[in-house]
C-alpha cells in the first residue's frame, strides 16, 4: 500500500522538474536582465540542446556573447538564427554588428542594407550603417545615415553626425 502512494507522488514530482526549452529560455533572459551573462548562456545552451531549431535562443545566445567578447562564437550563433529564420531582421542587425566589431565593414554594410530594406524604421541601424560607411571613407552616406537615424530618434547618431560630418 505504501508503494502506490509513493509511486504517484514520485511521478508528479519528477514531471514537475521537467524544463522546456522554453522555460530554460525564460530563465535565460532574466539572467540576462540581472547582468548574469554567463548563466545566460548556460540557459541557452539549455534550450537549444531540447529544442535544436530554437532560433530565437541562438539569436539571444549571440547577443550575450558579445557582451563577453566572444565574437566568433557570437558570430556562429547569429548565423544559426539565420539559417533557420532567414527573414530575422534582428538577426541581420546583431550580425552586422559582429562584423562591425570584427571589422569586416563590408559584411556589416551588407546586412545593415537587408535589415534595412525589412525594416526602414530602425534607427538603430541607420546609425551602425552611418559608422560602417565612415570606415568604408564615404563620409556622404555616412552623413545621410545619421540623419534618416536622428530623425527616427537615434541620440547616438546627433553625436556621431557632429562628429563625422562637419
Amino acid at each position: 500500500m505504501k508503494k502506490l502512494i509513493l509511486l504517484p507522488f514520485l511521478l508528479l514530482s519528477t514531471l514537475g522538474w521537467c524544463q522546456t526549452a522554453e522555460n530554460y529560455f525564460d530563465q535565460a533572459m532574466k539572467k540576462s536582465e540581472a547582468g548574469n551573462t554567463q548563466g545566460a548562456i548556460l540557459d541557452y545552451d539549455k534550450a537549444i540542446n531540447l529544442k535544436p531549431a530554437f532560433g530565437e535562443a541562438y539569436l539571444n545566445r549571440s547577443m550575450e556573447k558579445m557582451k563577453i567578447n566572444d565574437l566568433t562564437g557570437a558570430l556562429v550563433d547569429a548565423n544559426l538564427a539565420l539559417e533557420i529564420h532567414d527573414d530575422n531582421t534582428y538577426a541581420y542587425v546583431t550580425r552586422a554588428n559582429i562584423y562591425y566589431k570584427l571589422k569586416d565593414y563590408q559584411a556589416a554594410l551588407k546586412d545593415c542594407d537587408i535589415a534595412i530594406k525589412n525594416n526602414t524604421n530602425d534607427n538603430i541601424t541607420y546609425n551602425l550603417r552611418g559608422l560602417t560607411y565612415i570606415h568604408l571613407k564615404d563620409k556622404n552616406n555616412a552623413c545621410a545615415d545619421f540623419t534618416k537615424a536622428i530623425e527616427l530618434g537615434s541620440q547616438s547618431a546627433i553625436k556621431n553626425l557632429k562628429t563625422f560630418c562637419k
